[in-house]
Order: C-alpha cells, then sequence, then structure tokens
C-alpha cells in the first residue's frame, strides 16, 4: 500500500491540480468522445425502457473500466527498467511492481466511478441493486490484466521495442472493444474479433450489472474466471523465468 501512495505521489507531484487529474482527465475524454461518436458517427445504444442510464454515462463506464487495462498494460514493458535500483536487491520482491501499479490503476478507477455514480443518482435516482456485483464481474479482466503485466514487464527488459508494439494494441482494442457501440453494433462479418477481446466480456457484464439491473450469466463468468486465472498463472510463471537474468541485462 506504501508503494501505491508513493506511486500517487509522484505521478501528481507538482501538479496544480493534484489529484483532481484523476477525475478531469476521463470526464474530459467522456466529453470529446461523447461529442464525436453521438453527433459525427451517430454511435446508438439499444437501451431497455426501465434503464437509468444515457449514452454519456454508458461511454463514462466503458472508459473507466478501460482504463485499468490500459493504464497497467501500458506501463507494464517498462516498469523493470523504471524500477533499476530494485534489481540488484535481493529482498526486493520485484513481482510487486505490476501490483503496485494495478493498485494505482484501480485508485483512479475508483475516483472515477464516485464521479460516475454521484451523476446517475442526480440524474435517475439510485442505481440498480445488481450494481454490488461489478467487482464480481471485474475480477477476472483483474486476473488477465495482472498475467498480462507480469509477462510484459520481464519481456520488456529483453526487447525494448516491445513498449512501442504494445501503445499501438492498446488502440487497437480500445476500439475493438464495445465501449462506443454495443457489441450487437458490430458487422456481422467479424464478430469473431469481438469475442476475442478480452474486454468484451467484462464490458457488457459491467453494464448488465450496473444499468440493465441483470445478472451476469454465470456461463460466461465461470469462462472469464478460469481465463483470467490461467493467463494470471502463467503471466507469473514467464515473470519468474526471466526474472534471474534481469541484472544482467540492465
Amino acid at each position: 500500500m506504501r508503494l501505491v501512495i508513493r506511486e500517487w505521489q509522484a505521478k501528481y507531484r507538482g501538479a496544480y491540480l493534484g489529484l483532481a487529474w484523476a477525475i478531469l482527465t476521463p470526464l474530459l475524454m467522456v466529453g470529446v468522445y461523447a461529442f464525436v461518436f453521438s453527433n459525427i458517427f451517430k454511435s446508438r445504444w439499444t437501451v431497455p425502457p426501465d434503464a437509468q442510464t444515457n449514452f454519456v454515462l454508458l461511454l463514462y463506464s466503458g472508459i473507466l473500466i478501460f482504463g485499468i487495462f490500459s493504464e497497467c498494460i501500458s506501463r507494464a514493458p517498462t516498469l523493470v527498467l523504471e524500477n533499476v535500483t530494485y534489481v540488484k536487491k535481493v529482498v526486493f520482491p520485484l513481482a510487486i511492481l505490476p501490483v503496485v501499479a494495478m493498485g494505482g490503476a484501480l485508485f483512479n478507477f475508483a475516483l472515477g466511478f464516485g464521479v460516475l455514480q454521484a451523476i446517475g443518482v442526480a440524474t435517475f435516482g439510485l442505481p440498480p441493486l445488481t450494481t454490488i456485483l461489478l467487482p464480481v464481474v471485474l475480477a477476472p479482466m483483474l486476473l488477465f490484466t495482472l498475467g498480462m503485466s507480469w509477462a510484459l514487464a520481464a519481456i520488456g527488459v529483453y526487447n525494448r521495442d516491445l513498449r512501442h508494439i504494445v501503445g499501438v494494441l492498446v488502440s487497437l482494442i480500445l476500439f475493438l472493444s464495445p465501449i462506443f457501440y454495443p457489441a450487437s453494433a458490430f458487422p456481422l462479418g467479424y464478430a469473431h474479433l469481438l469475442s476475442l477481446n478480452p474486454m468484451t466480456a467484462v464490458l457488457e457484464g459491467s453494464k448488465s450489472v450496473m444499468f440493465w439491473g441483470e445478472l451476469p450469466k454465470l456461463s460466461d463468468l465461470a469462462f472469464s474466471y478460469l481465463w483470467g486465472f490461467l493467463v494470471a498463472i502463467g503471466g507469473y510463471g514467464v515473470f519468474a523465468r526471466l526474472r534471474v537474468g534481469f541484472a544482467d541485462v540492465i
């Protein structure tokens, strides 16, 4: 926890608005995206009649959730390189670095989620009771993200081009995720791309519990947890295997 707090302090140190940027950044992004996708590209969600939401809230929730994934994955290839002083300290558990990065991303999400709920309550009233299941829906994504972060952090020490490749892939996944449009709007001929996206199930499930008042599908949830655990275990295995050579490469 101390490492997460220290990282947060370093991130906003010297900024006049400080912590406020954690709320302002996603809000500004939502403002731009909402204008572009609702007025220019005419993106529309099929909202159930009794759903307490609108396009802006749907968009904001998707950006907040995707932000956890993108922040962790984008930083992962340089995590070890940014903490060279820890590499030669035998007693320091380097594997905790991706966990710390995720802690910072979750703190950002928590602040943004508070703003999202405040806007929703002010506009539509209390959210559905199923909203309390959001952590259950997000957990598989956190496992998957952590596993990928471990693997990318280890490989990034040996391949410095990885950070640039990951940046492009994150942008690609952003626009191939049901954030700016519903999954049903994706062209049928390319629907398999959406199903391969690890963020699709999480984003769709989060909207079900936060806005539609529906329980997540147990079959989809079980598959997501299985996939998340496998990626987390595999990613940690890659990190542990490559960890022994960090000091020689750096």
